[in-house]
């Protein structure tokens, strides 16, 4: 039976892809499903080495590279991405799958049939050429998201977004003509994928463009209450621990 790990920070991402795998693949044993960079490396170090390894890039403490610079990581590893570019061609040097998300299940199965046709007994996979190239050259920040509405796949420019938000544990994208998608992202991952000087995180619960901001006002406790554009179903207001980088951002982006 193939015996799977998962990392992946966000849960409606791991729910579906367990479900898929599970369609694709019933005959497998899905060890667990870790969240962070730090949870990964524990696991790693009180477990046998899975057969197949399914892997998020940004997690809400790091990357997944930063796990496998603390573990050795010997099983083959399906990356489970939005990521840039230029990350994507160096997993294709290096012989490694990549999904981009949103999944599609005609995809999984591919790189199911895909690991399962070059699996050999006794083979290490060696992650230190990825780990190489990964290093080699800075991530530039996303220019542009992937989103899928019904039967639909479309991309959205960067610059088109007015902000990102939680509710639910789901997290939307809204777009500067006001519509709203679901995304396989938190919030602290695209923290560390967009251009600083654009977009701010101003609590646990907006992180929003410049160009959104309609109207601003002093509120309580040198906090700042802002109006959007478009505007947002809930109040947002900047929290007391951001609002003095807040104001630097105004001032100088950062």
């Amino acid at each position: 039976m193939l015996k799977i790990l998962i990392i992946e920070d966000e849960e409606p991402a791991t729910n579906r892809l367990m479900k898929m795998i599970k369609e694709v693949e019933p005959q497998t044993e899905l060890l667990a499903a870790v969240e962070s960079v730090s949870t990964a490396i524990k696991w790693f170090k009180e477990n046998p080495m899975p057969d197949l390894l399914f892997s998020d890039i940004q997690l809400g403490d790091g990357t997944s590279f930063d796990i496998f610079r603390e573990v050795t990581v010997t099983c083959p590893i399906i990356f489970t991405t939005a990521f840039d570019q230029y990350a994507i061609e160096a997993f294709k040097v290096n012989s490694i799958d990549y999904l981009l998300k949103p999944l599609k299940k005609e995809e999984l199965s591919a790189a199911l049939a895909k690991f399962k046709n070059n699996r050999q007994p006794g083979n290490v996979f060696d992650i230190s050429k990825l780990l190489e190239s990964y290093n080699s050259k800075p991530a530039a920040f996303k220019t542009r998201f992937i989103v899928r509405y019904g039967d639909h796949i479309k991309t959205i420019q960067t610059n088109e977004i007015a902000y990102f938000y939680t509710e639910d544990k789901v997290t939307f994208l809204t777009t500067f003509e006001g519509r709203r998608f679901a995304i396989d992202f938190n919030l602290d991952s695209l923290e560390s994928q967009l251009e600083p000087k654009s977009f701010f995180r101003i609590n646990r619960q907006f992180l929003i463009s410049i160009n959104s901001i309609s109207e601003m006002f002093a509120y309580t406790k040198s906090r700042v209450l802002i109006k959007l554009k478009p505007a947002a179903k809930q109040e947002t207001i900047v929290s007391t621990e951001r609002s003095s980088d807040f104001k630097t951002w105004l001032d100088d982006g950062g």
